[in-house]
């Protein structure tokens, strides 16, 4: 079901061909400054993978990846990646990344069962990034680290946008807030996730919320995450689990929170078990990522993906996703944003 939020009086900043020039900006810069923080170097990912290698990311385990048959291999299956978490990891054995260094790249997915709105669109762009570390940086200090430093290249960035467009005045706050989910439950008891998230983006303006994908002490998930990929179950801050999060930024256009990152330490072969145990999903470990795993031929690393439309979108000051890159939307949808002043591509 799709939903549209209209905000009053929108008008947009930059009309169309500003925007234009404003994505290339963004797009550009950003990436250059994320390899130079984080000592990446930019790699050439696939649109698919094969069916039943593992390599494709389940994202929450309910959607399903677009597939299609290969005529010239017997009819193998590919499926289009929802995501490249484990490719990267992969990746980063079979380029022999050193400790430190790491690689990024672009991905593109296609998300055929996203609800539609502001934020969602059937196309995904991200920059998915992947770096090697050691056993001793598998901790909830390095993580905050690594978020610092994504943070601050979206500083610099925002920073260049109101640059390049004087109307556009810079609004995140000098530094980001880290919470656990746990601590946000205790907060915000009668909540929804959701809304806590709107509530304590609203009150920090950038925020890490710590612990994605594991129990909370009401018995319930912040929100959910495959078992393969984060480390949603070691112990991180303050005794409590998870050594993986997301990053929120606070939209005053929309009046609510945007997840503009999620990221973590990856799993290594105990929490890979203990995950795979507790979701019931055992059988995974015949999988060839996670066979190499097992077998400890892919290193120990910490990695994400950065939403490139939903950080255009934010820096632009736009009211939709669709302002910034070109999707197929309902006929309802493109009316309505056209009689909002709303003006997709």
């Amino acid at each position: 079901m799709s939903y549209l939020i209209k905000p009053p009086h929108y008008t947009p900043i930059l009309n169309l061909q500003q925007t234009e020039v404003g994505i290339a900006k963004i797009k550009d810069f950003f990436q250059a400054n994320l390899s130079a923080e984080l000592r990446l170097r930019r790699v050439t990912a696939p649109l698919f993978v094969l069916r039943g290698m593992g390599l494709n990311d389940d994202l929450t385990g309910v959607e399903r990846p677009v597939n299609f048959l290969i005529k010239d291999m017997d009819d193998a299956k590919a499926e289009v990646v929802h995501s490249l978490a484990k490719w990267k990891r992969v990746t980063l054995a079979d380029y022999e990344i050193e400790n430190g260094y790491g690689i990024y790249t672009d991905m593109n997915a296609i998300r055929a069962d996203e609800e539609l709105g502001n934020l969602h669109s059937l196309y995904v762009d991200q920059w998915d990034w992947e770096r090697v570390m050691s056993p001793e940086e598998r901790n909830i200090d390095f993580l905050k680290k690594i978020v610092k430093r994504i943070y601050n290249t979206m500083l610099r960035t925002e920073y260049l946008v109101s640059e390049s467009f004087p109307k556009i005045r810079p609004i995140l706050p000098e530094k980001i807030q880290f919470i656990h989910a746990e601590e946000l439950r205790c907060m915000y008891p009668d909540l929804s996730p959701k809304d806590r998230e709107h509530r304590i983006a609203k009150k920090y303006g950038a925020v890490f919320i710590i612990g994605i994908g594991t129990e909370l002490g009401d018995g319930e998930k912040h929100d959910g995450r495959a078992p393969d990929y984060d480390d949603w179950t070691s112990e991180g801050e303050k005794g409590l689990p998870g050594l993986n999060g997301d990053i929120l930024l606070w939209n005053p256009i929309l009046n609510m929170a945007v997840e503009i990152s999620s990221m973590g330490i990856r799993v290594d072969k105990e929490a890979l078990l203990r995950q795979l145990e507790l979701t019931g999903q055992k059988e995974r470990l015949q999988l060839y990522f996670h066979k190499r795993l097992m077998e400890g031929s892919l290193p120990l690393s910490v990695g994400g993906g950065i939403g490139q439309s939903r950080l255009c979108m934010f820096l632009l000051r736009k009211a939709h996703i669709g302002e910034i890159q070109a999707s197929i939307w309902p006929d309802e949808m493109r009316k309505a944003c056209d009689e909002a002043g709303i003006y997709l591509i």
